[in-house]
């Protein structure tokens, strides 16, 4: 559908004047002669008549060829301003014609006889006969007639031409008093009749005239002084004239007023910056968000799918993305199914759920010629130049992307596409075959544009041309030139714009007033939503009808933010007639009918965020004050949008989307650094309502801009680990609680108060789902702050007839807190660790304190709520901390509950022994037997404290099997009392118990002389598989830093099994542990040491998991490893270690993780004391009793700890073959162990069902240990094994 642009038609005011001549802009004779401008521009008075703005564009375009605009450039004439002139000339005549109509019809002539009277007749004859010389009229210029004949003569309506020659002096007067105009005296000047004292004078009298004569216009002034006001109103601005003849003169305008609102559409249309970057560049000074032009539009929230809230995307510009990939994998990975599964594993282990990938789609080949053209060989189309909406056939196609999607999906990712509505690329499917479908004109809008380049389209049936000053950056065109080759057809059609900047100049703008193409865009967009359930909608905002009409069908004096479109004008009405329903409107509608479950995202800005998501329906919009704003630290500003949205609408807030860059902007760590600034936005960004968005490269700290056209990263980055360590440490954990943070029913935001007044620097939430709890604090500047929070800012609350009311809560009440005494609230910091105990009432009475450093975040969560005990312990914790945290609650109650055990286990762990430890593994001492014999006394004092505790009414008798809480004190002193299966607890026997746990030490601390020379005299073989078992796991060289002082705590943690009575020592252990906190309490103590405390717990945690091998039965060593696996595949403690996963409908195990579990086994079996009932085929004859040839105490024999080691290195060598041939999947390696371990395993404990009458404990002591059948654990074994 050609678009004309319409010739204005000029008249004269409502009222008709008897004075028809059209008045316009006079130019000089001598400049007129050197343009050679075109006779039929000038009216028959010599004046510049403009029929339309072309006719402005032309004459503009010769009146710059004869300035010397390197010297002078503002000099250059602009059509906005050449026909703001002619338009004041033109009005100023109209006002005259009026005046003589209503107030004085012989004005002029009276004018006349004035002058003359004063200067004489034949003095402003020779003066009138100068002007007419200067700015002579159209006959007398092509010398049709002579200066005098002309001023002899008279006009149509019988107005003598001195007359008209008068009121054109004057005219020429006022344009050369006026300021605005002196770029452009050239045009007019007067210079030669001012050096006529006459002229001067003329001037005087005329004003003096004018005076006399009854008053004019809607201010009462005379008609002189009527023309001058607006010059005085406004005297250095054309705009600022033609603004106050529209506010001040509009009661007499009448039809004149289109054509001045025309004029000011023009002036507006030349001030918009040619090269300036539009949306996303620079930082914009942003208003906080306000809803009042909302409030009174329709509410039509798009209900969200289930898994929608939740969502955390992640974005990637898919060609520089593959590139990247290729570097990192060394092969070739240029398809979408090529993508490699460990990267989508690291995304869905991450905590996203969404994958944007940009420029999917195939591209525009002229976007690509273009952008080579202008520089970059490599480049390829802008991703937003599209030809059509199919999978690019460089990315592998529909094919591939079937691949990705469903490996993605099956990791619990979506993926996301962007669909690009407003434009296409200039040469697309569409420019060639449905061309009406554009914005277009059938003439070039400005004369000055040059068409004659390379042709770009890549279909023989039609030429497009990009306009030539554009590859030079010179002008940037808002066309490009279509010619069809078989009929000649040529319409220049119109480039994607916003109005914000240049036009997007490889793209074609679709006429959204063409219900034809509105139609056929919505059908693209089912087409996407087909395949991809989130869709981006770029830039979405300029499909709003309010800037449609803005941008491409300007009402009358509301145009100017694209070039000659002021042209197409329509009124209101007319653009209602033609769209009368908001597109976007339609769009969601037929998308949630047809295609119900797609997440609608739209790229808006302009302070239309809760329009698009209230009345539009979009499921979620961009919101770009969160980036611009926290990076300019504006919180005040964000504050007040936060508290503005939710005190409108909090639905509002659950729909924006908050990112720290997107595809147009600088990069996150560009923008906000790589330190505690970033992480403190980073974290309002995924805690907060609203769909995070994380930018390509974000995770990573790249720095680098990635443009759309890019197929590679330019710089040569690495990812930096401590950023994505801190993002793995404090990001991704909340970004896995999406669900605590998206809704906005328990969201609260409250006023941070510092010494009497708000702190607006501080941004402080809190939210809940159900019981789980999260506070978040965080303080976006460098400045330290301190303060309290109580009440939350008002938010809006729908009441059942859907008006709304204004609530505020409580800090107690944000967080669901139950209002009695001796009531505690428990929450953890996330960043610290720490755990933070308060009272209810403390929170209700007063809040909550706190203390940020600058840019300090804190996060709260797993906040629970607990009553005191009957013994008072949480009161006690609470007035002992005074405020602080502490790293385990727990283990503070514990700490009180236990103490006297506690303190006996720090006596016997203590930093002596851990530094002695220390020295023997780093070779700077060697006294083995001075550093067991020092720890006796505190060895023996624990064992006894231990056993107390195991008979006192500290909670051991359910672990137990016993009712040692019920008799404690009729059995106190006694030494023993029945259990469960009938055995007797009997009193531990503190020789023994030393005397194997001493054993223990002594492996441990032989370790590394073990490895360097105490195995030499041993077969080639056996030193062979030692060596290698050593070197592995506790050689000096290898050994992780602190591993020694952690085994050694664990020796001591583990000596608790020999104070265990009855039969499942193992399970039992590792219940006592865990009911008492002793290995949590263990690694506090290494942690004050100086190990890292994460380290050693996980250690623990899997040593514990390795106590269930305690409880085997006896097997032969052929089936040992079948043995042992069977029994940590079934153990529920182990598989959390073992990395057991389903996926692709097979269950997995991790081959690294379940290594590790083999190592740490290792460590339980040979050092710790786990032991082993096992008939063993012996490594070398001749070796088990023999005495240590390094005349220590005798208990320790080198060759039958050898024995044991080879016997564990089998174990696991053939442990790791098992699970190479079951291929890490669980079901495989059952059924190799089924046969061997269930059905014997189940016929020994038939066999044995006799036997177990007789007391369990007693078994053990009984029987002689033979270097056949060992229990490695058994205080009187002497090899070790």
């Amino acid at each position: 559908m050609k678009q004309y642009e319409q010739t204005v038609v000029v008249r004269a005011g409502t009222t008709p004047c008897p004075d028809v001549q059209l008045m316009e802009f006079h130019i000089n004779a001598a400049l007129r002669k050197e343009c050679n401008f075109d006779e039929t521009l000038f009216s028959s008075s010599g004046n510049v008549i403009f029929a339309n703005q072309k006719a402005v564009h032309l004459f503009v375009l010769k009146y710059n060829k004869t300035v010397n605009g390197r010297q002078h450039p503002e000099q250059y004439l602009k059509a906005g301003q050449l026909n703001a002139m002619g338009l004041i000339d033109e009005i100023f005549h109209y006002v005259c014609r009026l005046y003589r109509t209503t107030e004085n019809k012989t004005f002029f002539e009276g004018a006349v006889r004035s002058i003359e009277t004063k200067i004489g007749t034949e003095a402003f004859a020779a003066l009138i006969q100068t002007f007419i010389h200067e700015f002579p009229p159209r006959a007398v210029y092509k010398k049709e007639m002579s200066e005098s004949e002309w001023l002899a003569g008279s006009d149509t309506d019988g107005t003598a031409n001195r007359i008209i020659a008068l009121e054109e002096m004057m005219m020429l007067i006022l344009a050369n008093e006026n300021p605005a105009f002196e770029p452009f005296f050239r045009l007019f000047s007067d210079t030669v009749l001012k050096k006529n004292p006459s002229y001067a004078i003329a001037w005087r009298e005329l004003k003096m005239w004018s005076a006399k004569n009854p008053p004019f216009g809607p201010e009462g002034l005379d008609l002189v002084s009527m023309l001058k006001a607006p010059v005085e109103y406004s005297p250095y601005d054309l705009k600022g004239q033609l603004e106050y003849i529209r506010t001040k003169w509009f009661s007499i305008l009448g039809e004149w007023l289109s054509r001045l609102l025309s004029g000011l559409d023009l002036i507006a249309e030349e001030q918009k910056a040619g090269w300036s970057g539009g949306i996303g560049s620079g930082t914009p000074d942003m208003d906080p968000y306000t809803f009042g032009d909302i409030s009174k539009e329709y509410e039509r929230f798009s209900p969200d799918r289930e898994w929608m809230p939740n969502v955390v995307l992640i974005a990637k510009s898919a060609l520089v993305w593959l590139s990247q990939l290729t570097e990192k994998y060394q092969r070739p990975i240029t398809r979408l199914d090529q993508i490699p599964d460990e990267e989508l594993d690291f995304l869905a282990a991450s905590g996203f759920t969404g994958l944007w990938l940009i420029g999917l789609w195939e591209r525009s080949p002229a976007s690509k010629r273009i952008k080579q053209i202008c520089g970059n060989p490599e480049a390829a189309a802008s991703a937003y130049s599209l030809d059509d909406y199919d999978i690019a056939g460089e990315l592998g196609g529909w094919e591939a992307l079937d691949n990705l999607r469903s490996r993605a999906w099956k990791r619990g990712v979506r993926l996301a596409s962007d669909m690009v509505p407003n434009h296409t690329g200039m040469d697309a499917k569409w420019v060639v075959e449905k061309p009406d479908l554009f914005i277009q004109t059938n003439e070039c809008p400005y004369p000055g544009y040059d068409f004659n380049g390379e042709n770009l389209s890549h279909d023989s049936r039609v030429g497009i041309y990009l306009e030539n000053h554009y590859y030079n950056k010179t002008d940037c065109a808002v066309v490009f030139k279509r010619v069809d080759h078989a009929t000649g057809d040529t319409r220049y059609i119109y480039h994607g714009n916003d109005g914000t900047g240049m036009p997007w100049n490889d793209t074609a703008q679709i006429d959204f007033l063409n219900p034809q193409a509105r139609e056929e865009v919505i059908q693209k967009i089912l087409h996407v939503a087909k395949n991809f359930p989130i869709i981006r909608f770029d830039a979405a905002m300029v499909l709003a009808k309010k800037h449609i009409q803005r941008l491409w069908y300007p009402e009358p004096g509301s145009g100017g933010d694209i070039a000659s479109r002021s042209r197409f004008a329509i009124s209101r009405e007319e653009f209602e007639r033609r769209i009368p329903e908001e597109f976007w409107r339609e769009v969601v509608d037929r998308c949630a009918k047809e295609i119900p479950d797609t997440l609608l995202l739209a790229e808006a800005f302009w302070m239309m965020e809760g329009y698009f998501v209230r009345t539009l329906g979009m499921h979620r919009v961009y919101n770009s004050a969160f980036m611009n704003m926290l990076k300019r630290e504006d919180n005040q500003k964000y504050r007040s949008t936060i508290k503005n949205t939710i005190e409108f609408d909090p639905e509002i807030l659950k729909r924006y989307v908050n990112f720290m860059n997107n595809p147009d902007e600088e990069t996150a760590v560009v923008q906000f650094g790589k330190d505690d600034k970033y992480f403190g936005v980073c974290t309002m960004m995924v805690a907060m309502p609203g769909l995070p968005m994380f930018g390509h490269g974000q995770v990573e700290g790249f720095e680098e801009k990635y443009g759309m056209e890019y197929r590679k990263a330019y710089r040569n980055e690495v990812p930096d680990g401590h950023l994505l360590y801190r993002h793995q440490r404090e990001i991704f954990p909340l970004m896995k609680k999406r669900y605590l943070f998206a809704g906005v029913d328990n969201f609260c935001l409250y006023d941070f108060y510092e010494n009497g007044s708000v702190n607006e620097n501080v941004f402080v939430w809190s939210n809940r789902v159900g019981q789980e709890r999260a506070l978040i604090f965080y303080n976006n500047v460098y400045q330290h702050a301190t303060g309290w929070i109580k009440v939350s800012a008002a938010s809006a609350v729908k009441q059942s007839d859907g008006s709304r009311v204004l609530e505020q809560r409580t800090l107690a009440q944000g967080l669901g807190l139950e209002n009695r005494d001796n009531r505690f609230t428990i929450m953890q910091e996330q960043r610290s660790g720490l755990w933070y105990i308060r009272t209810n009432r403390e929170i209700i009475d007063k809040g909550m304190f706190a203390s940020l450093n600058g840019f300090q975040t804190q996060v709260f969560l797993n906040i629970y709520e607990v009553d005191d005990n009957e013994w008072g312990h949480y009161r006690t914790l609470y007035n002992s901390l005074d405020g602080r945290g502490i790293y385990d609650v727990h283990m503070g109650i514990q700490n009180i509950f236990l103490k006297d055990l506690y303190a006996s286990l720090s006596a016997f762990a203590s930093p002596a022994f851990f530094s002695s430890v220390h020295n023997i593994y780093a070779m700077k001492e060697q006294n083995i037997e001075a550093c067991i014999a020092g720890m006796e006394p505190a060895a023996r004092a624990f064992f006894a404290k231990l056993e107390e505790f195991l008979k006192g009414p500290y909670g051991a008798a359910p672990v137990l099997g016993t009712n040692a809480d019920a008799t404690a004190n009729k059995t106190a002193g006694k030494g023993k009392k029945k259990q469960e299966d009938g055995s007797e607890f009997t009193a531990v026997d503190a020789d023994a118990l030393w005397k194997s746990f001493s054993l223990r030490v002594e492996k441990l601390l032989n370790l590394p002389l073990a490895a360097v020379s105490r195995i030499n005299d041993l077969v080639p073989e056996t030193v062979k598989l030692i060596n290698k078992q050593i070197e592995t796991f506790y050689a000096p060289e290898g050994m992780p830093e602190g591993m020694p002082e952690a085994m050694a705590g664990a020796v001591i943690l583990f000596s608790v099994k020999e104070c265990i009575p009855g039969t499942d020592k193992g399970r039992k252990t590792r219940d006592i542990l865990d009911l008492w906190s002793l290995d949590r309490k263990m690694t506090e103590i290494l942690a004050d040491y100086g190990l890292n405390q994460q380290a050693v717990t996980r250690l623990y945690d899997m040593l514990k998991a390795c106590l269930c091998v305690a409880d085997m039965p006896p097997v032969n060593e052929k089936d040992l490893a079948r043995a042992i696996l069977e029994k940590l595949f079934t153990d529920s403690k182990t598989g959390a270690f073992l990395g057991i996963h389903e996926w692709d409908s097979i269950v997995w195990f991790n081959k690294d993780a379940a290594d590790h579990l083999l190592f740490i086994l290792g460590a339980a079996l040979s050092v710790i004391g786990v032991p082993l009932k096992v008939k063993v085929q012996k490594a070398v004859a001749g070796t088990s009793g023999k005495s240590d040839s390094s005349g220590r105490s005798g208990r320790f024999s080198w060759s039958g700890w050898a024995d044991e080691l080879l016997l564990i290195a089998r174990t696991q060598r053939m442990a790791e073959q098992l699970f190479e041939k079951a291929g890490y999947r669980v079901q495989p390696l059952v059924g190799l162990l089924a046969p061997v371990v269930k059905k014997p395993a189940a016929k020994k404990a038939a066999d044995k069902k006799p036997a177990a009458k007789k007391p369990a404990a007693k078994k053990p002591a009984a029987k002689k240990p033979t270097s056949k059948e060992t229990d490695s654990g058994n205080p009187g074994d002497t090899s070790g094994k």
